[in-house]
């Protein structure tokens, strides 16, 4: 049935839905904190990956690292998401911030999954400032404040049979598009006009779920024969997609007039050997993508010169190469593997098959990468060791200072590690919030900015 908020976001008197706040002295940490130890009091730096926790101990979270730190969850986890712009406009940074996800599940059962289209608002950072203070301190009470400044979020969510292998959203005209890589081996194309409606309006909602209605695509393709992971719409020609599987096999899409259709070259691009796991269109040539593989290799493709890739770097990591990203405006490719480590192609070098720069700071496979969207030098990724980090290629060894005993091994480019999630799946900046950062894990949603982006 189309449903909202399920999980732990309860519902207030009005009905709208609260994302849930994390909660200080948790279990959740942030940079890289000094902590006492037990025996001369010198203080020593913790740095995930380097050191065990001890029994008994816990991280604690330190709030004046975060400029902002909220938390929530959908129910079933969601392995992929993506971020759909809105109408408020270009880098807002005034709080309170609001947002739009689109996201799917990876349920216990098929029949429990949903495609999700959330609004998160009302949220405010982790600091509050002077002009606040002094409006609490005229009388205002405190518990008032709490209470106007209680995070809000509303679920719109339609059945979707199958887990939600990727989510990736486009504008189409006036039509929001997800696409859609399912387990069941299909890429459905749903528009999202409906549930976008309901989380901007109360009537709407309710007439949204009185509807009670599975999603329906607007169109679904079965053509390569198992499931896949790889999926992105091209950012210079709207409606044109590119989709990748297990088997290896690669298919571009071109939108047809009307909106409602696509047609699909039956002919794979096909120059990998093992399933494809990333796949990213250029931003600037709109023919041109790159893909990554589980055989360890990325490649550059032209549309225009099907079925075999232009350029290919075959030993780009140790293992699999698990996501990429490309650079909105320099010619940069950044990569990550099963390998744990994080590799930046000049692409005006690729054929050479060597990566301007290689960091090895996740102790476990990459599962998600992206350069931000505004300062070219800054990507963030996250890994199966619980970790996102973010970082800035611009800094050099001689911008950096003295540093503690337990950071000097670290690269001079890495400027934060984030903690709190189990399993971070998949991160993306938020285009229109600078320095906004969400992931999805199993353990849920966070969405935050540090104090060094």
């Amino acid at each position: 049935m189309a449903a909202r908020g399920e999980g732990t976001c309860s519902p207030d008197e009005e009905g709208e839905e609260e994302v849930e706040e994390m909660e200080e002295g948790g279990s959740e940490a942030g940079d890289m904190e000094e902590e006492e130890e037990d025996g001369g009091g010198e203080s020593r730096v913790y740095v995930p990956g380097l050191q065990p926790l001890e029994p008994g101990e816990e991280l604690e979270m330190e709030r004046s690292a975060y400029r902002l730190y909220h938390q929530c969850q959908t129910g079933a986890p969601c392995l992929s998401f993506d971020v759909l712009r809105d109408g408020d406009g270009e880098g807002r940074e005034t709080f309170p911030l609001s947002m739009l996800l689109c996201a799917g599940t990876q349920a216990d059962t098929a029949l429990s999954n949903r495609l999700i289209v959330m609004r998160m608002h009302n949220l405010y950072g982790t600091e509050k400032d002077s002009e606040e203070e002094e409006q609490s301190s005229d009388g205002e009470s405190d518990e008032d404040e709490d209470v106007e400044k209680k995070p809000q979020m509303e679920l719109a969510m339609v059945p979707h049979y199958g887990g939600i292998n990727r989510v990736k959203v486009t504008k189409r005209g006036e039509q929001s598009l997800a696409a859609v890589w399912s387990e069941k081996g299909q890429v459905e194309i749903f528009d999202l006009r409906l549930q976008l409606e309901a989380v901007h309006s109360s009537t709407a909602m309710a007439a949204f779920i009185k509807q009670n209605k599975e999603a329906t695509p607007l169109f679904s393709f079965s053509g390569h024969m198992t499931e896949g992971f790889a999926i992105d719409w091209s950012p210079k020609v709207p409606g044109r997609l590119v989709s990748g599987d297990c088997k290896k096999n690669i298919h571009v899409w071109e939108p047809r007039e009307g909106g409602a259709s696509w047609q699909i070259d039956q002919r794979p691009f096909s120059s990998h050997t093992k399933s494809v796991e990333d796949l990213q269109w250029s931003p600037t040539e709109a023919t041109v993508f790159a893909s990554c593989s589980v055989d360890q290799s990325v490649r550059i493709w032209d549309i225009r010169a099907p079925p075999n890739s232009m350029l290919s770097a075959n030993e780009a990591h140790s293992a699999d190469v698990n996501v990429i990203s490309w650079n909105r405006t320099e010619p940069f490719l950044l990569s990550g593997g099963d390998d744990g480590l994080l590799k930046v192609w000049d692409l005006r070098q690729f054929q050479s098959g060597r990566a301007v720069a290689s960091f090895k700071q996740h102790s476990a496979p990459i599962t998600s990468v992206e350069w931000n969207p505004v300062d070219s030098s800054v990507f963030a990724a996250g890994g199966a060791d619980d970790v996102v980090s973010q970082w800035d290629l611009s800094v050099e060894s001689c911008d950096v200072g003295r540093r503690a005993d337990g950071l000097k091994e670290l690269p001079p480019q890495l400027l934060f590690l984030h903690q709190g999630q189990k399993e971070v799946k998949e991160l993306h900046w938020h285009p229109q919030l600078p320095g906004i950062l969400v992931s999805t894990a199993l353990s849920g949603f966070n969405v935050f900015r540090t104090i060094s982006v």
